[in-house]
Order: C-alpha cells, then structure tokens, then sequence
C-alpha cells in the first residue's frame, strides 16, 4: 500500500439492518474512490462491538484490505465487518496483563 495515501472517515447512515460507515480513499496521483462498511446492529446489540469503536473497527478493516491488494483501491467498495474483524481490533487494542511478581511486602510501623 502506498504510504502516502490518506483514508479519511466521512460519516455514518443506519438503516434497519445495519449501520454503514463510509470511508474516503485520497493520493496524489488518482482520484478519490469511496468505500462503505457495514456493521450489522446485532454486533451493537450482543456488544461485540461499541458505537465509538465502530469507526475504528472498519478503518484497520480497510487498511488491511488495501495493504492485502497490493493498491490503494479495492474492486469491491462495499465491505462487510465480520465478527473475525471485531475480534482482530479487540486485541489489537486490549490492555496488555502486567505481569504479577508477588506481593509487595507491607511495612508495620
């Protein structure tokens, strides 16, 4: 993927089945091409996914898609996020656990 293009989040639509995120794909040298991904409201609903998150949730989803292509544009601009997705941005964005060495000693006085 070439490193200076810009992905730039424009805003959300929700209709019955889903709320669709739309995405704008900028570089130099070609025009901007859109995209729209979809999160089903059920991932909302069971809280698989936060309303704040969603946007970042479908932008790794398009990066990655992008960097997997080989090109800043992607046949399809219509993407679907997948519970795999979710799950991906999760732990790429969970606390890492701190490791546990015992416990501090307490001092009487």
């Amino acid at each position: 993927m070439n490193k200076n293009i810009i992905v730039q989040f424009v805003g959300f639509e929700s209709n019955s089945k889903a709320r669709e995120y739309t995405f704008t794909v900028k570089e130099p040298s070609t025009e901007p091409r859109g995209y729209i991904l979809t999160i089903p409201h059920e991932a909302f609903n069971a809280h698989r996914v936060s309303y704040q998150d969603a946007p970042d949730v479908c932008s790794l989803k398009l990066h990655r898609e992008l960097a997997a292509a080989n090109s800043n544009q992607l046949e399809d601009t219509r993407l679907q996020i997948t519970d795999a997705d979710i799950e991906d941005y999760r732990a790429a964005h969970s606390p890492r656990p701190r490791p546990r060495f015992g416990h501090k000693p307490v001092h009487e006085f």
